[in-house]
């Protein structure tokens, strides 16, 4: 589907699909037992540190309870840094047609990119200590 579209990704070093979509990492990973779902996660570019954990927290909850897609949630790195991630994720267990496949990937891709626009203007109304 993203060679239809004519868009640019790679598989990294797990051979887990990934593109660059407005400077964030959106990773396309089939999931379930017989790999029936599809997960599209956005990893929003802009990094916070552990200060920002409670408006981060509190911004995802606003969101997830305004917004369908994508479910947002906090994400801490083993460093201390934070981020944002964003999830669309699509069961097919009973098949799936290639138009609801590229619907979901178009969705995860668009939200995702959203979401991380919405980090942004958090992140510049970041408060200073």
């Amino acid at each position: 589907m993203l060679d239809a579209r004519s868009f640019s990704y790679m598989i990294d070093a797990d051979d887990d699909v990934v593109g660059n979509f407005q400077g964030n990492l959106v990773y396309f990973f089939q999931i379930g037992d017989h790999r029936e779902m599809l997960q599209v996660r956005a990893m929003v570019q802009h990094i916070f540190g552990m200060e920002d954990v409670t408006r981060l927290y509190e911004f995802c909850n606003a969101w997830n309870h305004d917004r369908l897609w994508p479910k947002a949630y906090v994400h801490i790195q083993d460093d201390g840094t934070v981020n944002v991630i964003g999830e669309v994720l699509a069961d097919w267990e009973k098949g799936v047609t290639v138009e609801q496949l590229d619907q979901v990937m178009l969705c995860g891709i668009a939200t995702g990119c959203q979401l991380a626009d919405a980090v942004a203007e958090l992140r510049q109304d970041r408060p200073t200590n």
